[in-house]
């Protein structure tokens, strides 16, 4: 077993048809692993995209006492209430002696939303503008409570930066559309509209996402997913840490 008893840190994606997807957020691994060069850092994922998290555990129980899932998800919508669950419960029953926790998903931490907004004065330049209006645009869930979580994020920027205004659109599951966000925002008087993509990696909905905004506005500037920005690497360990009883959670916010 593992001679320094720490647990190895099993990050698990949703996964996408889109390689571009896959290749991000291995890239983020590899910050993790810069930032915890002594630890054993393994990526996973849920579907679609190799390898899945019931290999990664069962190869992780060759060499471990212990692991720590960490849900590579932004929002505690039906992949981290249900999918994830049901994987590690299901890993757990085929692996007794391993251990595993799983972490909190990385949504919640204050860290997030500020990669999230740096990723928005790249292509939109001061955020201290009154003539712009944002939108946070976020794949969408069936889970109220993870959508209420991303208008909150809007919310919360138009308080801090007085922009024109700001607001929450979905790809999935729900509305606002970003079309119809961009539209209301440019109806409501803000000159120029920028999205800030609350999503962690490139991909098939969030190429959508960015169609449609321009469809709606052709001058509308639309930012970076987060996941390769180095705030993103520290709340993953952070997660490992706080559910291996290393160190505290990262910031968490309502």
């Amino acid at each position: 077993m593992s001679g320094a008893g720490d647990a190895a840190l099993v990050a698990v994606a949703h996964g996408s048809r889109d390689p571009r997807s896959a290749a991000t957020v291995a890239a983020l691994m590899d910050a993790v692993r810069r930032r915890r060069p002594d630890l054993d850092v393994r990526l996973s994922f849920l579907d679609l995209s190799a390898p899945r998290l019931p290999d990664v555990l069962a190869a992780v129980d060759a060499g471990y006492d212990r692991a720590v899932v960490v849900p590579l998800l932004l929002g505690h919508a039906f992949h981290a209430r249900v999918d994830v669950p049901g994987a590690v419960a299901e890993a757990a029953r085929r692996h007794p002696r391993l251990a595993i926790t799983t972490s909190a998903v990385l949504g919640g931490d204050t860290r997030l939303e500020d990669a999230a907004l740096d990723r928005l004065a790249a292509v939109a330049g001061p955020l201290d503008d009154p003539d712009l209006g944002v939108v946070v645009a976020a794949i969408g869930s069936s889970h109220a409570p993870a959508n209420a979580a991303v208008h909150r994020i809007a919310q919360r920027w138009a308080a801090r930066f007085g922009w024109a205004g700001a607001g929450a659109a979905f790809a999935t599951a729900t509305t606002p559309t970003v079309a119809d966000a961009v539209t209301a925002l440019r109806a409501g008087g803000a000159r120029r509209v920028a999205v800030a993509p609350w999503i962690l990696a490139p991909g098939l909905l969030p190429d959508r996402m960015a169609r449609d905004a321009l469809a709606a506005d052709p001058a509308a500037v639309v930012a970076a997913p987060l996941a390769d920005h180095p705030a993103v690497a520290a709340v993953v360990v952070d997660r490992w840490a706080a559910a291996s009883g290393v160190v505290p959670a990262g910031r968490l916010v309502g």
